[in-house]
């Protein structure tokens, strides 16, 4: 994928898209290479988060017996600077944040959950950012303002993001690029309009 590209990853479950996101992150075992920038990325999620690669799991994976606020410093642990910096830059973001931060992350509702989880992800000033997905178990208005968040770091940071999405509707419109997974392999890619007006995945992931 290019700098600053929006790139999504479609398929049916199975067919490897979550496992592509965690070979990249580091954290499933790998075999063959991945490179970012030009370089080989390691295989620990660790090393590869200090290279300014952030992963959002699905499942959104907060901390729930901590704070608002405890998660979004834990998102700056590879950082040694610059906290409060990012954490108004995130409240930008996510307005809401800033007068809930001693809410417990467990008492959320699940949309705020996801949002936390990207707002933690943008406290490491990624430049590449992993979206497992996002929209699992949303309702719809929440879906779209999560991806306009999506959009505008994308627009306003040129943040490059590689998302897994089964709204396929959401996710081409919200990208560039996709790809088509099945069984492990690319079966088709190309622009997102393109891929829109694809019979196959009209059909197969569209509904139309």
């Amino acid at each position: 994928m290019g700098d600053g590209e929006v790139v999504a990853v479609l398929g049916p479950n199975g067919a490897g898209k979550t496992t592509t996101l965690r070979a990249v992150s580091g954290t499933v075992t790998r075999r063959g290479e991945v490179t970012f920038d030009g370089k080989r990325l390691p295989r620990s999620p660790e090393r590869t988060a200090r290279l300014a690669i952030a992963h959002v799991p699905e499942g959104r994976g907060t901390f729930s017996e901590m704070t608002v606020l405890e998660n979004l410093r834990l998102g700056a642990y590879t950082r040694r600077n610059g906290m409060g910096e990012d954490l108004e830059r995130v409240y930008g973001f996510f307005p809401w944040m800033r007068k809930r931060a001693d809410q417990q992350a467990g008492t959320l509702s699940g949309g705020e959950q996801q949002m936390l989880a990207l707002a933690r992800a943008l406290m490491g000033r990624p430049r590449l950012l992993l979206l497992d997905e996002p929209s699992l178990g949303l309702a719809p208005i929440v879906v779209r303002e999560i991806f306009e968040i999506v959009r505008r770091l994308n627009q306003e940071e040129k943040l490059s993001v590689l998302v897994v999405e089964q709204n396929a509707t959401v996710a081409l419109e919200s990208s560039s690029r996709a790809y088509v997974l099945e069984a492990g392999k690319v079966v088709l890619e190309g622009p997102s309009a393109e891929l829109a007006r694809n019979e196959d995945v009209r059909r197969a992931y569209l509904g139309y």
